[in-house]
């Protein structure tokens, strides 16, 4: 599969983030792809001295990495380890396969109502009421493929399956699959379905999953040729019985990029599109994202929300936090502290570009009709 300086620069910069907070884990994870991406750059230029400046790159990202490999027992609190059983390399399992139980449910996610309907009757319904789906021969678990534009609530979506049908969590990043410093691939899928197996319940969510299950092209990367059969063989093998199926949740910004066969039914026999916010989400999220912040008299949700249509959640955010810094700038350069108002928002609004463009949009209608 080839790669990008753009590529690069995301890996790399997940990496260094990572590192920076202490989840040397998942630091590690990212900054060895990062390196992998960088000498696979090298070899494809023609400059000698570009080619030595790529590698010596490299040979930094992966000093870092083996930094990480020492400090890798000081990672981030709040997630509890899969499994401690060493894998056919000698790396523990627990260095990447976490889980968790989310707190998060449809409750806290705002609007969506649709794409909430879809998700129940397709996966929360039939392991709520197994007796009834077994009558009528629902399967219960199996693959859904949340897509859409990025900020759009996706793993939020997934993390509120989980608590919906009270099952554990496993996030996974398609970097922490594939690290070499975890052993080979395929055998890192096949111990992360082992570890979700052993629970009663349990999602495994595996976000920017094109990366991990792209379209296979003759002369791709050896790796990917083996990976993707190995996951599609998971998917395949998944134990329906005993109400102790699990659910395979991969999230997407990019469906295209899919390989065909992971589309196909018994695969990810769901599709779910989770689009922009619709008014009563745009409200909804207003009231959270100012909700904890003093606002002036004149502020006018309704109004507000009619001019957000086409942002992105994350775009509605930004503008909540944009505009509680104005008062605050003018609150530490010496002026009497005020709430923030109307004003301040139709500023950074006007001054904000919705991050989904219509060409992105119609390009996830044509997928939603044609699955292409």
């Amino acid at each position: 599969m080839a790669v990008s300086f753009a590529t690069f620069e995301r890996l790399k910069g997940k990496g260094v983030t990572a590192y920076k907070s202490g989840d040397y884990v998942t630091a590690r994870s990212y900054l060895v792809e990062a390196a992998e991406c960088m000498v696979e750059l090298a070899q494809g230029t023609k400059s000698p001295e570009a080619r030595r400046q790529h590698e010596e790159i490299a040979a930094e990202l992966i000093d870092l990495a083996k930094d990480c490999q020492a400090r890798k027992g000081k990672t981030r609190s709040g997630k509890g380890l899969a499994s401690e059983k060493e894998d056919d390399s000698g790396a523990n399992t627990s260095d990447w396969v976490v889980k968790d139980k989310p707190n998060i449910g449809f409750d806290d996610i705002a609007g969506l109502e649709d794409v909430k309907q879809d998700i129940r009757l397709k996966m929360i319904y039939p392991f709520a009421h197994p007796e009834l789906a077994h009558k009528y021969g629902i399967a219960i678990g199996g693959g859904v493929l949340l897509y859409g534009p990025p900020g759009t609530g996706k793993t939020m979506m997934a993390k509120a399956i989980a608590h919906e049908i009270g099952a554990t969590f496993f996030l996974i990043s398609p970097a922490q699959v594939l690290s070499k410093w975890v052993g080979e691939a395929e055998q890192n899928i096949r111990k992360l379905f082992e570890a979700a197996k052993a629970e009663e319940k349990a999602v495994i969510f595996i976000d920017e999953v094109e990366a991990l299950v792209p379209r296979r092209k003759s002369g791709g990367s050896t790796v990917m040729q083996r990976v993707v059969p190995q996951i599609l063989q998971e998917l395949e093998g998944f134990d329906r019985k005993d109400g102790r199926a699990l659910l395979f949740v991969g999230a997407t910004n990019k469906p295209w990029m899919l390989d065909e066969a992971m589309l196909r039914p018994g695969r990810l026999d769901a599709k779910v599109y989770v689009g922009l916010p619709d008014a009563p989400a745009r409200f909804k999220l207003l009231e959270i994202h100012l909700g904890d912040r003093p606002v002036a008299d004149d502020m006018d949700l309704g109004e507000l929300c009619d001019q957000l249509e086409g942002y992105s959640g994350a775009d509605i955010r930004n503008v909540c936090q944009r505009a509680a810094t104005i008062p605050f700038m003018e609150s530490v350069a010496g002026q009497e502290p005020r709430p923030i108002s109307m004003r301040d928002l139709r500023s950074v609004i006007e001054d904000t570009a919705r991050s989904v463009h219509e060409a992105d949009l119609a390009r996830y209608e044509r997928f939603e009709e044609t699955g292409k």
